[in-house]
């Protein structure tokens, strides 16, 4: 087939490389801009960016795709479908319209729930004991397309950095298999009820609040793992916790239970086991207490 292929994070990149491995023509990569990134605040490119050049594909980087030039250069390559997969930018009805057999998306969330920016995030965040990824059929509503395949899998105690890269591996061989034969995967429309959205993750999110639930702050602790790192602060300065323990104990919030630090929750204790100081390399709690006091009755975020 002739496929556009239209994605930006290191999510998108395994489907695109599924695509050219499973024989078909893309016959261009769209993806959202360079960004400057790093100390010298060079022009970066996105991941699939870098890995579509590496494979030697034209890749184009408009900024919106309103513009009528470039919806006209877009149905011009005259593809028989375009694959998306976590591109961030809106496509107009002029896009979706424009290939043969439409648009298909790799969404990484069991629509209908999680629709929206952060499925990932909000599913590790709220407690769900699976997701998965679903490929759809794209219209203009967001997510709201029919579905043409599902693949279900357990979250357990994963991060969302490794929930990540394994439903980015399972979208990628989900949609090959759709594509090898669309009329096996006719689009069914989403059920009406169970209709949850994953709002995009805000900054503020990030800071651990004790008065609530360790199994509440620990899903936060996996949710913003890698990013933006779910974190306290201890006299002044910012600490991420990577990953952490509950631990049955009780205390006021904030309240450092013992020299290990044992943090006292709304109900139960956290307790960190990969924690990392800004500018600093991640560590275990034990390295970070032998060079770095954290007394016993002390407090955090205060």
């Amino acid at each position: 087939m002739r496929i556009i292929y239209m994605g930006t994070p290191d999510f998108a990149v395994p489907a695109l490389e599924k695509l050219i491995e499973a024989g078909h023509q893309v016959v261009a990569v769209y993806s959202q801009p360079p960004r400057p990134a790093g100390r010298g605040k060079a022009l970066r490119p996105t991941p699939v960016h870098a890995r579509a050049e590496e494979l030697g594909l034209e890749v184009r980087t408009p900024i919106s795709l309103k513009d009528p030039a470039v919806q006209a250069e877009f149905a011009a390559l005259d593809a028989d479908a375009a694959v998306v997969a976590a591109y961030g930018l809106l496509l107009p009805k002029a896009i979706l319209a424009a290939p043969k057999q439409g648009c298909l998306n790799v969404h990484a969330s069991l629509l209908p729930r999680w629709r929206g920016a952060a499925p990932i995030q909000r599913a590790i965040l709220t407690g769900d004991n699976v997701t998965g990824v679903t490929i759809m059929d794209m219209e203009a509503g967001l997510d709201t397309g029919p579905m043409r395949a599902k693949h279900v899998t357990p979250i357990e105690d994963k991060t969302a950095g490794q929930l990540t890269k394994e439903l980015a591996e399972a979208g990628a061989e989900l949609m090959a298999e759709v594509l090898e034969d669309l009329s096996a995967h006719p689009p069914v429309p989403q059920p009406e009820e169970g209709v949850t959205y994953a709002a995009k993750i805000e900054k503020a999110e990030a800071r651990i609040d004790f008065a609530r639930d360790a199994h509440a702050i620990e899903r936060q602790i996996r949710a913003f793992n890698p990013a933006p790192g779910a974190f306290f602060e201890y006299r002044g300065e910012r600490f991420r916790i990577h990953a952490a323990a509950v631990e049955h104990a009780g205390g006021t919030p904030g309240t450092l239970l013992d020299d290990s630090l044992l943090i006292a929750c709304g109900k139960d204790a956290i307790r960190p086991t990969l924690i990392q100081r800004a500018g600093k390399a991640a560590m275990s709690a034990g390295e970070l207490l032998r060079g770095y006091e954290m007394a016993q009755g002390t407090r955090v975020n205060v």
